[in-house]
Order: structure tokens, then C-alpha cells, then sequence
């Protein structure tokens, strides 16, 4: 999706033509998410995990080296930890264990996020600028029936069925009908994505409206950080901070994304490749809706594009068609 939205309380970007620019890697590398039930299991679970993702991450970068065409290639790595759904244990002693077993398995991490980054701050609100941007693909023959995804919290890649319920669908002389997907070939594969919830609670991860964002939904937005796309009034978000010293004890001491290489190609790319276990293989089709009824900024899409023409490194126009992936099945 090209074109730019309004939203409450968020600028429109075509207005300002001195959209911020960022840094750019050809390619952005993602080799895994940290959740508490993988670094419960021990250290040797995530020895395991990295084995597993080594030739896979290999081969992408040795790809990424390749579309170069002759320059040198700028690649970067990065990690995701989940500290939005679960806080577990602290990044004292999370972190060095987790280096430790990338480094013993032969993976270098360049860059860590939180994924509470993804929802964002009061300050900034990632998940919220990334709501505003939404435009729902409407179904054939769509009569409008149905509330709006701002409403709802959930948005599909097509129609749904009339009913949930058979016999109260036929009682209407309607008789059941399926789902269809938007443009399916032949055969329908439809998604229905839950955004996010609402509830009255004060979990750490629930925001002012009592909100707790998706997996899906801040998926899509790390995305968007990784393709260089987020720009929040017209200015480039989440920086990378240097990492000095030891990590702190607590998740909210830890820069929501730190560079642990110095030496490191920019966090940001032309192109993503996220390897992960089969497990993450319905969150990230997941994005792949999301992103397909997502209005990038225009000016953040034309910006990346026309640098990445110069450089003889064309990309799609589309985000999700500049994002690739690698699964691998989990013992």
C-alpha cells in the first residue's frame, strides 16, 4: 500500500518533504527470537537453536553478498527478545548467556531489540502509528456489514462467513457459505488476524487503554523498523545505542535496541531475511496480511527505493515482497 493515512494525533508525512533518513545495510539478517520457554530450557536449547540456524544464516548472507554485485556488501545481524509478554529473568543474566552460545555456534549478533520496542512509549507509540496506517482490503460484494478493524481489533485477508453458526445461517435462507480469500488462486487460504485485545488490567504490557498488542501486530512493525520504513512526524526511530559496560539488571535499564558490534553494517536494509523455527511460520503469514493493508509512508517507500535504484540493487514496492524467510523445524 503506497499512499499515506491520517490518523489522530499523527502528521501526515507527504506534507513535510524532508523526511529523515537512515543508514542502510543490503541486507538485514534475523536469527532468532529469545521467548521464556527457549532460555528456560537451558543453555544447550539455545546451542541447539543456533546450530540449527547456522547454515540457513550462511547461505543468506552469502546471497546478500551476492545481489551486491561486485560492492561490498553491508550486512547486519540482529536478535529479538521478548520483554513484552512475559518478563523473565533479567538482561544480566539473560544476555551473556545468549552471546555466548551465538558465538559458540559461529553467529555474530550485531543488533538486540526488546520487543516491548515494537509497542512503543506514550512518547512513542509504534504500535498505535502503525494502527492509524491501516486500510482494510474490503472483500467483493463486502455490503460494510461487519465493524471495522479500529473496532474490532481483527483484520482478514478476505471474506468471512456469513455465520458462525449453520443452522442459524440456513435459517435465513442464506444457507452456510465459506470464507474466501482476497485474490485466491482457485483455493482459498484465509487468515483472520487478532491485532490486539483489550481488557481491564494492569499488566506491564498493557498500555493507558488497557491494550495488549499482538504477536503478529508488533511483528509487523519490527518489520517495518528493519526495512528502514517507520518514520514517526517525519523523523527515523528507534537508534541504535552502543552497548558499554555490563547490561543492567532490569528490562526497562536496557535501550529498547542496542549495537553490540561496533563495527557493525547499519541496523536497517533494503531487505530483510528472518530464519526461525517452523513455530513462527503462522505469526509471520500473520504479517504478511498485515502488511498488505499497511499504508507505508510514501515519502519513507520512495526514499529507500530511489537509494537502493542508485546503488543497482532494485526492490519490490511493496514491504512484504522486500521480506524473506527461512524456517527450520525444532527437535
Amino acid at each position: 500500500m503506497g499512499g499515506a493515512v491520517n490518523g489522530p494525533a499523527f502528521r501526515e508525512a507527504t506534507a513535510d518533504p524532508n523526511t529523515e533518513a537512515v543508514p542502510l545495510s543490503h541486507v538485514s539478517l534475523e536469527i532468532g527470537h529469545l521467548y521464556m520457554e527457549d532460555f528456560a530450557a537451558g543453555p544447550k536449547r539455545l546451542r541447539s537453536q543456533f546450530e540449527q540456524v547456522k547454515p540457513w544464516a550462511d547461505a543468506a548472507l552469502a546471497a546478500g553478498a551476492n545481489a551486491a554485485g561486485g560492492r561490498r556488501p553491508r550486512l547486519s545481524t540482529c536478535f529479538l527478545v521478548d520483554d513484552y509478554f512475559t518478563r523473565f529473568s533479567t538482561p544480566a543474566e539473560v544476555l551473556p548467556t545468549l552471546l555466548s552460545e551465538a558465538e559458540a555456534a559461529g553467529l555474530r549478533i550485531d543488533y538486540l531489540a526488546r520487543e516491548s520496542a515494537c509497542a512503543g512509549t506514550d512518547r512513542l507509540p509504534l504500535a498505535r502509528w502503525a494502527q492509524h496506517r491501516l486500510v482494510e482490503s474490503p472483500a467483493p460484494g463486502n455490503n460494510g456489514s461487519r465493524p471495522a478493524v479500529t473496532k474490532t481489533g481483527w483484520l482478514s485477508n478476505g471474506e468471512r462467513s456469513p455465520s458462525s453458526d449453520p443452522l442459524e445461517a440456513m435459517s435465513q435462507g442464506g444457507g452456510w457459505r465459506p470464507p474466501s480469500e482476497n485474490g485466491a488462486r482457485r483455493h482459498s487460504v484465509f487468515v483472520d488476524v487478532e491485532l490486539w485485545d483489550e481488557h481491564d488490567s494492569h499488566d506491564h504490557h498493557r498500555d493507558a487503554d488497557g491494550r495488549t498488542w499482538s504477536c503478529p501486530f508488533l511483528a509487523t512493525v519490527w518489520q517495518l523498523l528493519r526495512l528502514g520504513l517507520v518514520r514517526y512526524e517525519g523523523k527515523a526511530v528507534l537508534r541504535p545505542q552502543p552497548q558499554t559496560g555490563d547490561f543492567p539488571g532490569q528490562w526497562d535499564d536496557l535501550p529498547p535496541l542496542i549495537q553490540l558490534n561496533p563495527a557493525a553494517a547499519p541496523f536497517a536494509a533494503y531487505r530483510s531475511v528472518s530464519v526461525l523455527p517452523t513455530r513462527f511460520l503462522p505469526v509471520e503469514h500473520a504479517v504478511r496480511v498485515i502488511l498488505g493493508q499497511l499504508a507505508v509512508e510514501e515519502p519513507a517507500l520512495l526514499q529507500v527505493a530511489e537509494r537502493a535504484a542508485r546503488e543497482g540493487l532494485p526492490v519490490p514496492r511493496e514491504p512484504a515482497d522486500r521480506i524473506s524467510y527461512a524456517f527450520y523445524g525444532e527437535p
